[in-house]
């Protein structure tokens, strides 16, 4: 799984271009949907499933070899997507208060 991680990396690139953003006060925004100022798991999750849903064609929720950039890798569901995000939002939240701020986003990863 973590070999895919760079996979979807890199596939993000030809979605990034929509949701580019140049500060990480305006990447909060973007991210905030219900705009109380932190980044909730759940906005996270929305916001950085992007890629996934852009590579899933079929929308079966599960990204096959056929799928993947290169046609090359190990297929992944969105629920391991989902739980690899959740593990990386855990780390990044410093404090432990269940939600990223401005700050704990502009941090290196965790």
């Amino acid at each position: 799984m973590r070999r895919l991680l760079p996979l979807l990396a890199l596939a993000c690139v030809p979605f990034a271009a929509p949701a580019q953003v140049t500060a990480t006060g305006e990447y909060l925004a973007r991210m905030d949907t219900d705009r109380d100022g932190r980044v909730s798991l759940a906005e996270y999750q929305a916001w950085m499933s992007y890629a996934f849903d852009g590579m899933d064609r079929n929308r079966d929720g599960l990204l096959s070899v056929e799928e993947l950039p290169g046609g090359r890798g190990k297929p992944i569901t969105r629920e391991a997507h989902l739980a690899q995000l959740a593990d990386r939002f855990k780390r990044q939240d410093a404090n432990g208060d269940g939600f990223l701020s401005e700050k704990e986003l502009a941090a290196p990863p965790r």
